[in-house]
């Protein structure tokens, strides 16, 4: 399928959800960058009465499976130094890292992705752990706010401090919108 098809294939899957009224509009969004500092996708977060459901499309990584979780501090400034501005998972309650951990997981921790051989990837994740404001698990957007980071590998779920996830390859702030 060519890029323009499975463009106008996916417009046309939006235009008939929302149509449909079966999907919500984003809360939030982030801007994902690269560690050039260019512009590669978008992730929107939706907020539920259960949790928060995070949208992710994105053009431009390197193919392969790829960790992605929500850290404390909404802070993506230093790209060439690898994002270490946004700092650790949000974790308020201080759960051990991993999905699959016994004392874990963080508020922090989520799914691992694919990106695709020609850089595209499109995936959904819900989390129970995290809430926009805080009403659910821990507060992404608190006094100084939450960003989206993601690692050059997969997250193995258990591993600490970050399930092996190697560098930070992206990240985007997090920003409520109007």
């Amino acid at each position: 399928m060519s890029k323009a098809t499975h463009w106008l294939t996916v417009v046309g899957l939006l235009l008939v959800a929302l149509v449909s009224g079966s999907v919500k509009a984003a809360d939030a969004r982030a801007v994902i960058i690269d560690t050039e500092g260019n512009e590669v996708g978008r992730v929107e977060l939706v907020a539920a009465s259960t949790g928060t459901l995070l949208r992710l499309e994105l053009d431009g990584l390197s193919p392969g499976a790829k960790a992605i979780h929500i850290h404390s501090v909404g802070n993506c400034a230093d790209p060439s130094e690898g994002f270490l501005a946004s700092g650790g998972h949000i974790n308020p309650d201080g759960q051990a890292h991993g999905l699959m951990n016994p004392e874990g997981p963080d508020a922090g921790d989520l799914p691992n992705f694919y990106v695709h051989d020609n850089g595209y990837a499109w995936a959904e994740f819900f989390t129970t752990k995290a809430s926009l404001d805080g009403s659910i698990g821990a507060k992404i957007l608190d006094d100084d706010g939450a960003a989206l980071v993601i690692h050059t590998n997969v997250d193995d779920h258990s591993t600490q401090p970050i399930g092996g996830a190697g560098a930070r390859v992206a990240c985007g702030i997090i920003q409520v919108l109007n």
